[in-house]
């Protein structure tokens, strides 16, 4: 209904009123009613054993948040609560409703974390005594964001980054390795100097030195697709496209041409990027070699049991070095990717693996897998980036915030 009236009103004056109306009521909520909720509640002490754990969009703590939402929980000793905005799901009211209980509790939490930028924090005075620990969600430093997309395509305006801060107020920023720290100070604006971005590591990443659990990510690839069995596993992750609200994957892999000429001793798994709402089906003829485990299997438990990985300029590519793997990109539309939104480092010479533009250069590569795996280079690549990921990511981020609260 709302966006009907939107398109009667586009036209006409009746419409400029509309949105300066929604404007003023979006500043009154953000600069207004946040800050009065949050200065109300922080009459009280802060309490240095509550610890926040922010997610924006999803419903669940992400996998970002796992291991070490569960090694304070086994610690003990903490409150830990969890808050859900649902910015992409929720109604408005629904949203507001949650903004508003989570800036209330925040005035006294000891410690927030979150792993994504958020321009609420911008809209609050948070307390001094209240760390503010941004985990990020994903390794290394790849896909631009933050200040450094101001005015590409993909980015708002400087003016609407210098008014909406989204990352506002972090006492840590914690990264994969040194070499990676640069980019992370340039999108969030963090000087050097002050000591935020730190190469600590990425808690997520710590599951991956642990044989348990490499066990039953095996075990649950077996139970889920039992077709897997006796055959090599080819993992395809490729970021979105479009905008957040209406994200797509890119459908240029023919499965029919990948099953013909794989088939017998590969099975394909295709894992969608969580903004992907609508996905494109796998056709009945391939359905004994292509699954769709998106919904079914954590990235994680991919990355653990694929022996090859196809993506583009998702930074899962990071997780998966620590495996030293094969890799391979298909970037069938790199130059458009990067008016778009632009990467940190050049992108041939970044990707550990070779750069393809269609469904020939993935089968013609992988028929050839054993001679043109290049393991130094990914190794090499390893080092660069993933360094700081050792199996022992969270036990540093935790002494980090205990020791300067």
């Amino acid at each position: 209904m709302l966006v009907k009236i939107k398109r009667l009103l586009q036209k006409g004056p009746l419409y400029r009123l509309y949105l300066l109306v929604c404007k003023r009521y979006r500043f009154w909520v953000q600069d207004v009613q946040y800050p009065r909720i949050y200065r109300r509640a922080a009459k009280h002490p802060v309490d240095e054993n509550k610890v926040l754990f922010l997610e924006c969009s999803r419903e669940a703590l992400s996998n970002s948040f796992s291991v070490l939402y569960r090694t304070l929980e086994e610690q003990g000793g903490k409150t830990l609560r969890c808050h859900y905005l649902l910015h992409t799901t929720a109604s408005r009211r629904e949203q507001r409703k949650r903004c508003r209980a989570f800036v209330r509790d925040l005035a006294t939490a000891g410690v927030l974390y979150l792993d994504e930028g958020t321009d609420i924090l911008s809209h609050v005075p948070v307390r001094a005594e209240t760390q503010v620990v941004q985990l990020w969600h994903g390794c290394g430093a790849f896909k631009k964001f933050g200040r450094s997309v101001a005015e590409k395509q993909f980015g708002a305006s400087a003016d609407y980054m210098d008014t909406h801060p989204f990352h506002s107020h972090y006492s840590l920023v914690t990264v994969s390795s040194p070499d990676v720290m640069w980019a992370y100070e340039e999108a969030m604006e963090y000087p050097r100097e002050t000591g935020v971005v730190q190469p600590l590591g990425v808690s997520r990443t710590d599951v991956f030195f642990d044989k348990a659990f490499l066990d039953s990510a095996k075990q649950n690839l077996l139970r889920l697709v039992p077709q897997s069995a006796g055959k090599r596993v080819l993992l395809y992750a490729p970021t979105f496209r479009g905008e957040i609200m209406d994200a797509y994957s890119p459908d240029v892999l023919d499965l029919e041409a990948l099953r013909a000429a794989l088939g017998n001793e590969w099975v394909l798994l295709c894992k969608h990027h969580p903004h992907v709402k609508r996905r494109s089906a796998i056709p009945q003829s391939c359905r004994d070699f292509a699954f769709d485990v998106t919904d079914s299997m954590t990235i994680e438990d991919l990355l653990c049991t694929a022996d090859v990985c196809i993506s583009d300029y998702s930074s899962l590519v990071f997780e998966y070095a620590l495996f030293e793997r094969p890799m391979l990109f298909l970037a069938y539309d790199l130059d458009d990717y990067f008016d778009y939104r632009g990467f940190y480092y050049d992108y041939n010479d970044l990707a550990p693996g070779p750069i393809v533009k269609d469904t020939d250069g993935v089968i013609d590569f992988l028929q050839h897998l054993d001679e043109r795996f290049d393991r130094a280079r990914v190794q090499a690549f390893r080092q660069k980036f993933m360094s700081a990921c050792d199996g022992r990511a969270t036990e540093r981020i935790l002494q980090y915030v205990e020791e300067h609260k």
